[in-house]
């Protein structure tokens, strides 16, 4: 995800989408699980690393 794009999304959807990312998970080779979750990861630290004093 990128910046514009969880700049015109709120929180909420920015963690579902992360959360959409992950799933369908049983149904892909185990190799594409590392792709999925470090995708995840980096749209929540992004979203995270983007709250203002925290």
């Amino acid at each position: 995800m990128d910046e514009n794009q969880q700049e015109s999304e709120g929180p909420v959807e920015v963690l579902n989408a992360a959360i959409a990312g992950t799933e369908g998970l049983g149904e892909v080779p185990v190799a594409d699980h590392v792709v999925r979750f470090e995708a995840a990861h980096t749209a929540l630290t992004d979203a995270l690393g983007s709250i203002d004093e925290v």
